[in-house]
């Protein structure tokens, strides 16, 4: 039986795609590889839809990955060094401290003065949170809903002063 004739088997792993060529004869007879990719399953491209999703709109995202941070490390903080609560707590005064002192400099009236008081409150209440979340942990008490409802303000102050493109 000639070559040309006898069934080749190859083995090839599961779901590999495999073509054959003919041989080739004369002066171009130089050997070459087509590649043919694997089709991704409903997971993959489920998760790489959201996955562009969130690299599109990472910029308008941003308070959102912020707090997620802050919740792991929270977590991190409660079970490593529970007593990294009474090094955070004193942090809480600094918004207060910013805007007596940008009040004081720069004074400013109705819409501005409302901002400057929303964004103290903001990020005081969210450094509370911090440190109540390093000593109790996260998911202590009402400490989990706090923290969605700075998310939600958060997100919803950023998507209003930040400039959309």
């Amino acid at each position: 039986m000639s070559s040309r004739t006898r069934a080749r088997s190859v083995k090839t792993a599961a779901g590999v795609h495999t073509v054959r060529i003919p041989r080739q004869r004369g002066r171009r007879s130089d050997p070459f590889v087509i590649v043919v990719p694997e089709r991704p399953s409903l997971t993959r491209e489920a998760l790489g839809f959201v996955g562009r999703g969130l690299w599109t709109f990472r910029r308008a995202l941003a308070p959102t990955g912020l707090s997620v941070l802050a919740f792991l490390v929270a977590g991190l903080l409660h079970l490593i060094a529970w007593w990294s609560a009474l090094v955070i707590a004193p942090v809480a005064a600094v918004p207060v401290v910013w805007l007596l002192l940008v009040q004081r400099r720069r004074p400013a009236r109705s819409s501005a003065l409302a901002w400057r008081i929303a964004l103290a409150t903001l990020a005081t209440l969210a450094a509370v949170w911090l440190a109540l979340a390093a000593g109790f942990g996260p998911l202590a008490g009402p400490l989990a809903l706090l923290w969605l409802l700075i998310l939600i303000a958060a997100q919803t102050a950023w998507l209003i002063i930040r400039p959309s493109r």
